[in-house]
C-alpha cells in the first residue's frame, strides 16, 4: 500500500506543469471566443478607418474606455497621456495578470482598395502625411477588447485578477515628449494591484495565417537612434577635394547644389540582441565615425539614444505557456523561431516583471509571406482571420497561467 501511495505522489510531482483548467470553461471559452469574432473584427475596421498617431490616440482611447466600463471593469484613463487600464477582479483568488495591446498608428498614408481604408491626413515633423495603421495595433486593440468582454462575462469563475493595458505611443513618442510602455511603467501600471506576470502579441503579415511563433529569451532587438554630425569647410562645388560629406541612412545637408556646406547630419538606427554587443557597437560607430572625419581633415560629433531594451522572454515562463498557444493555434502551428530585429517597446515592461511576447501569423495562407507588404509600409494587409487566432491565444494564456500549480 505504502509503495503504491509513493508512485502515485511521484506520478504526481513529475507530471508537466500545465494548468487544469475547467472543461466547461474551456468550452466556453471557445464558442465565446467564435461569437464574438464578427464584432471583433468590425472594432478593428473602425480603428483603421481613423487611426491616431502616438500620444494622440484620443478617441481611440475614449472607444476603449466606453467599452470596459460596459463591461463593469474599473478603469483608469490618462495613464501616460492617453492609456487606458482596466482591472477586472476574478471570484477566485490568484495571480494579478496583465494583458496588453498598442494603439497607435504612423505617418503612413495608406494605398490599398478597402473599403475602410484611412482617409485621415496630419503634418508630422513639418511634413503633410496620411495617417495609417500599418503596423496591426489597431487588431491588437480590437483582440483585447474582446478578451475582455469574455473575460468579464466570466469572471466568477477567473482565478485571479486581469490587467488590460491599452498603451499609447508605442511607435515612439513626438519630439520632446515622454510616451508608450516606459512612461507607463514609470506612473505605476505594473502596481496597484501588483502584476506578477504580463502577455503581448503582434500579429505578422509575413507570417502564414494560422501560425504562431514565438522564442525564449531574446526576441526582438534592442533599438537605439544614432545622429552622426560632420562638420568641415564650407566650399565651391568644383572643389570637392576640400571637404568631406559620409552619407548613412537619413542626411541632411547643404541648401545649394554647387556649395558643399560646412557641416552634415546623418541619423539612423542601432538594433542588437544583446547589451555586450550593444555596447560594442556604440563605440565602434562613434570610433569609425570620428576617425573618418578626422583623416579627412573633419571634425565628428555622434550621439546615441537608446530607445527600446531587448524584448526579453522569460525562458520559464515561456516554456510554461507554449502548451496554451497550441490549445489556441494546434499543437502543429505554434512554430519556434530566431530572433527578430525589430523592436518593441514592450521590453519595458518585461525588465519589471517576468514577460511573454508572441506573433500571429496573419499573411493570407494563398499568399507567400517572403512577398507580401511589409509592417510601415503604405500596402500593409492583414488577414483578419488572424485575430481569432489571437484572441484565443489570449485567454488561453491569462486563464491557463492562473490555473497552472503553485
Amino acid at each position: 500500500m505504502k509503495k503504491s501511495i509513493v508512485v502515485i505522489l511521484l506520478f504526481i510531482f513529475l507530471m508537466p506543469a500545465h494548468a487544469q483548467v475547467n472543461p466547461k470553461l474551456q468550452a466556453k471559452l471557445t464558442q465565446q471566443a467564435a461569437a464574438i469574432e464578427q464584432k471583433m473584427i468590425g472594432w478593428r475596421r473602425d480603428l483603421h478607418q481613423f487611426p491616431e498617431l502616438s500620444n494622440r490616440e484620443f478617441k481611440t482611447s475614449a472607444k476603449v474606455a466606453a467599452h470596459l466600463k460596459s463591461l463593469g471593469i474599473e478603469v483608469q484613463t490618462g495613464v501616460a497621456h492617453t492609456g487606458v487600464v482596466g482591472i477586472l477582479k476574478g471570484g477566485k483568488p490568484g495571480p494579478v495578470i496583465a494583458l496588453r495591446a498598442d494603439m497607435d498608428a504612423l505617418p503612413v498614408t495608406e494605398r490599398n482598395s478597402l473599403v475602410f481604408a484611412s482617409k485621415e491626413k496630419t503634418v508630422f515633423n513639418g511634413q503633410e502625411t496620411g495617417v495609417m495603421h500599418a503596423c496591426g495595433h489597431d487588431s491588437h486593440v480590437a483582440i483585447l477588447m474582446a478578451a475582455a468582454e469574455i473575460l468579464a462575462a466570466n469572471r466568477q469563475e477567473l482565478k485571479g485578477t486581469i490587467k488590460f493595458i491599452f498603451q499609447p505611443a508605442e511607435e515612439g513618442p513626438p519630439a520632446g515628449e515622454e510616451g508608450g510602455a516606459n512612461l507607463m511603467v514609470k506612473q505605476g501600471v505594473l502596481d496597484n494591484p501588483k502584476v506578477d506576470v504580463i502577455f503581448g502579441l503582434h500579429v505578422s503579415a509575413i507570417t502564414k495565417l494560422g501560425l504562431i511563433t514565438y522564442r525564449p529569451a531574446g526576441t526582438m532587438a534592442a533599438s537605439d537612434w544614432f545622429m552622426i554630425k560632420v562638420y568641415g569647410e564650407q566650399s565651391h562645388g568644383s572643389a570637392p577635394k576640400e571637404a568631406a560629406v559620409i552619407t548613412v541612412g537619413r542626411i541632411q545637408a547643404g541648401i545649394r547644389e554647387n556649395i558643399i556646406p560646412e557641416y552634415a547630419e546623418m541619423a539612423g538606427t542601432i538594433r542588437t540582441l544583446d547589451t555586450d554587443m550593444q555596447d560594442k557597437i556604440h563605440e565602434k560607430i562613434k570610433l569609425t565615425a570620428t576617425k573618418i572625419a578626422e583623416a579627412s581633415g573633419a571634425r565628428a560629433e555622434v550621439t546615441i539614444d537608446k530607445k527600446t531594451p531587448v524584448t526579453y522572454n522569460d525562458p520559464e515562463l515561456t516554456e510554461k505557456m507554449v502548451a496554451s498557444l497550441q490549445k489556441a493555434a494546434g499543437e502543429g502551428n505554434v512554430v519556434r523561431i530566431n530572433a527578430q530585429t525589430g523592436a518593441e517597446d514592450f521590453a519595458y515592461y518585461q525588465k519589471k516583471v517576468p514577460g511573454f511576447f508572441f506573433f500571429i501569423g496573419a499573411c493570407p495562407p494563398d499568399a507567400n509571406p517572403e512577398k507580401a507588404p511589409a509592417h510601415h509600409t503604405p500596402d500593409f494587409m492583414l488577414d483578419e482571420r488572424a485575430m481569432l487566432i489571437g484572441l484565443k491565444a489570449m485567454l488561453q494564456v491569462a486563464v491557463d497561467y492562473s490555473y497552472l500549480p503553485k
